[in-house]
């Protein structure tokens, strides 16, 4: 074959850009006297989620759909895949030897590793986002989102309750039908994807950019009866536009697959508060900051309506906020919206 026939993805083939690979190019390039810890612990990251992704493929013949009989922190039925999840997050993070301290969604309190495990790094985590979907097949995901803990810190709340401007890493890995996981470590958004044939998370798309305005929102528009007046008028105005074609709605019911579609499309993904939930339902710590990270290092914005979602500093680890996130123009229509309402 001569050199002139071999075509990008035979190069893509022989010479993948893996997770691993990237990261360690990236610390190279931007951080000074780089350890590679970071991509030890991203590394331990990949591969809990390649359990994962295994595990949801073959819930159905492995006996883990349905409820497992008992209820997280906050009161929902937890699924067998919810504790499998928290299980092998937990496990892989504490014996990963880079982190100090966990959080997560299925757990009441931060848990701190022991202390022969101990690293330079905190993780915030969904172990399974959506799960009230895993039963009849939608795309499902973990977030996550990285903190490096404080000097002389052996693990501790502190470590974790701060802004999420502070955060040195944040993720997401989607379990569709394909799994691929988004991340940013400060420098841009990108995109792996899992090559079955290696088993290794490749770049696929590299700093990618979120389109200034979209044509899709996405809302459970079940909930309109207790929204506040001005999320009530933003939607309006998605539907009945003074000027042309009205927006599309997309809402999955699951932030992993709304907020990649928000990212790749452009629009707006909306969970406000209201009359029901009047602090929010989704968490700032490990939904939230994650995803509002991601959208902002695209070229997106987040926000409560009010206030940019990083610049919060949270008092406890389960705190619930109301969450815009999208593409820059419709998320300043939003807080237009906020002011004069």
């Amino acid at each position: 074959m001569s050199e002139s026939s071999i075509q990008y993805n035979d190069v893509a083939r022989t010479d993948p850009q893996t997770l691993v690979r990237w990261i360690t190019d990236q610390q190279r390039k931007t951080v000074a006297g780089a350890d590679g810890s970071l991509s030890v612990l991203l590394s331990s990251i990949s591969v809990a989620c390649k359990f994962v992704a295994s595990a949801v493929g073959k819930a159905a013949l492995a006996g883990l759909l349905g409820l497992a009989g008992s209820s997280n922190v906050q009161g929902e039925d937890q699924k067998k895949l919810d504790i499998l999840a928290n299980e092998v997050f937990s496990n892989m993070l504490a014996k990963s030897g880079q982190c100090s301290a966990l959080v997560s969604e299925e757990n009441d309190d931060l848990v701190v590793v022991e202390e022969a495990y101990r690293g330079p790094y905190c993780v915030v985590m969904d172990p399974l986002d959506g799960s009230s979907n895993i039963d009849c097949g939608v795309s499902i995901g973990t977030i996550f989102g990285i903190y490096r803990a404080q000097p002389g810190s052996s693990g501790c709340l502190e470590d974790v309750l701060r802004p999420g401007k502070e955060m040195v890493a944040a993720g997401y890995c989607m379990y569709g039908n394909n799994c691929c996981m988004v991340l940013s470590i400060g420098s841009g958004t990108n995109i792996f994807t899992l090559d079955p044939s290696i088993g290794e998370f490749v770049l696929t798309s590299a700093n990618i950019q979120i389109p200034s305005k979209g044509s899709i929102y996405s809302i459970n528009e079940g909930n309109e009866k207790f929204w506040q007046s001005e999320v009530s008028r933003y939607v309006r105005e998605c539907k009945y536009p003074s000027d042309g074609p009205p927006k599309s709605l997309r809402y999955v019911g699951s932030m992993v697959a709304d907020v990649h579609r928000t990212i790749l499309y452009g629009g707006l993904f909306l969970y406000p508060a209201d009359s029901k939930t009047t602090s929010g339902k989704l968490r700032l710590l490990y939904e939230c900051f994650p995803m509002a990270y991601l959208v902002e290092q695209a070229g997106g914005l987040a926000t409560t309506g009010t206030q940019r979602i990083l610049d919060i500093v949270p008092t406890q680890i389960h705190e619930r906020r109301p969450i815009f996130l999208g593409s820059k123009e419709d998320v300043h229509r939003v807080e237009v919206l906020h002011d004069h309402c």
